[in-house]
């Protein structure tokens, strides 16, 4: 499983001109569910995206994670996340979920940082969706279980 997680001013996802989902600060997830995942990995994950210290202290230094800053997340479902690069031009999609199982893991993981009281928009699973963000830094880390 892997999050690309963006620090950012604001972030929204739109379907079919309608926006489905936003945040001000905080973190832009798109997030990939790989085959072979687990519970236990998209906790580990999750845990991870939510204690990561990516936004500024008073001293300018990244010690807050994004519930220190009062930021949310806008998570948005990316299985081009999960794809194998490693030979030839183009990508190969064998190492993704299959749609249901991603669907699952995708709603538990947007669950379990819920659960944790801080605020989480979403896009929508498996549609067409057009990203916008304002990328704060810019500070992007790749974060894999």
């Amino acid at each position: 499983m892997k999050a690309l997680i963006q620090r950012v001013s604001s972030a929204s996802v739109t379907v079919d001109h309608q926006r489905v989902g936003a945040i001000h600060t905080g973190l832009l997830v798109l997030l990939g569910v790989e085959k072979d995942d687990t519970e236990l990995q998209l906790k580990k994950l999750a845990d991870k995206v939510l204690k990561y210290r990516v936004f500024s202290d008073e001293n300018g230094k990244m010690n807050l994670n994004v519930q220190q800053a009062g930021g949310a997340l806008l998570v948005v479902s990316q299985f081009t996340l999960a794809a194998d690069t490693n030979s030839g031009l183009r990508p190969s999609f064998s190492t993704a979920a299959v749609p249901d199982t991603a669907l699952k893991l995708y709603q538990d993981f947007v669950a379990y940082c819920r659960s944790y009281g801080i605020e989480v928009a979403t896009g929508q699973f498996g549609a067409d969706m057009q990203v916008a963000l304002v990328n704060n830094g810019p500070v992007t880390f790749l974060l894999e279980t």
